[in-house]
């Protein structure tokens, strides 16, 4: 059996292989990532260090930097999938590092949030939904204009505004939130969308397993937060107070955009919040969360047919 070595040799002097060696080694070169690590590393390289480093460019070369030739995570055309390649030059030679790319680090923290939150288990059509397969009656044209707005102006840092989405059951309020928060992922930003009466009730029975201070902590600094059926959960003074008003404070003093649907115009849920199920009423609190509530999202009125039904 002939060796690795001698095979390479004896191609190596084969001139159909030495025409199309050539040929790759041009295509490499006028890669414009590779000129550019080439130029900014001018004075380390030498012809022997980028001739015994040629198949590193090419394989760095015919892959994805940025996830701008990946439709998804799973669609990642990456030798390591979710990682994009680095060139770097080590011990006098060229070579690859691998990070997480955006899309990766993104499925990452789904998932760890995922496994730390079970409330942010939301109906599967939710999760497919799009801004493309609504309808286009005029009942829900300024709700969706006014989302659309939002992620296309949506930029990190800034005081983005969310959206209070209200109106009668089956219109479409929920649907409209997996819509952004589509869209939104396809910037690369980050959302989170969960049940507000599973979320209560689950960080409830966390004080038992000391999990609550972990999932307060991943609602709060969540990029975009979105409390879909706000009103609907049975309200306490521990859930309004120790809960729902830190979860708003911490978002309202660092400008995170949050997003709310509720069957309750504002007036409503101020009545909701006021009222424990002990029978107690504390307006005072009750406007203090809807002071929150107001700073953070403006109020959209969603009408139209009920679609569940």
């Amino acid at each position: 059996m002939e060796k690795i070595n001698e095979t390479l040799k004896r191609l190596a002097g084969n001139e159909n292989f030495q025409k199309k060696y050539q040929e790759m080694k041009k295509r490499i070169l006028e890669n414009p990532e590779v000129k550019a690590f080439m130029l900014e590393h001018k004075d380390e390289l030498t012809p022997k260090i980028i001739e015994s480093s040629m198949m590193k460019l090419h394989e760095y070369a015919n892959q994805s930097k940025k996830c701008d030739k990946c439709p998804s995570l799973g669609g990642c055309i990456n030798l390591m999938k979710g990682y994009y390649p680095e060139l770097v030059i080590s011990r006098g030679a060229i070579e690859i590092h691998y990070d997480k790319c955006p899309n990766k680090i993104m499925d990452d923290e789904k998932r760890k949030n995922e496994k730390l939150i079970q409330s942010l288990y939301v109906p599967k059509d939710i999760l497919r939904a799009s801004f493309y397969d609504m309808e286009k009656d005029g009942d829900r044209t300024d709700a969706i204009q006014k989302a659309l707005a939002f992620v296309l102006n949506y930029k990190e840092g800034a005081a983005n505004k969310g959206l209070y989405f209200y109106g009668q059951f089956g219109v479409g309020k929920s649907y409209l939130l997996g819509a952004i928060a589509n869209e939104l992922a396809q910037k690369g930003v980050s959302s989170m969308i969960v049940y507000v009466p599973e979320l209560f009730r689950e960080l409830k029975s966390s004080i038992g397993d000391q999990t609550l201070n972990d999932k307060l902590e991943a609602i709060k600094k969540m990029p975009v937060l979105m409390l879909d059926d706000i009103g609907a959960e049975t309200m306490s003074s521990w859930v309004r107070d120790e809960i729902l008003g830190p979860i708003l404070q911490f978002r309202m003093l660092d400008n995170l955009p949050t997003f709310f649907t509720s069957n309750y115009d504002f007036k409503e849920l101020e009545h909701h919040l006021a009222h424990s199920q002990r029978g107690e009423e504390e307006w005072v609190k009750a406007r203090r969360i809807m002071e929150r509530i107001k700073y953070l999202a403006e109020p959209v009125y969603v009408t139209g047919r009920n679609r569940r039904n």
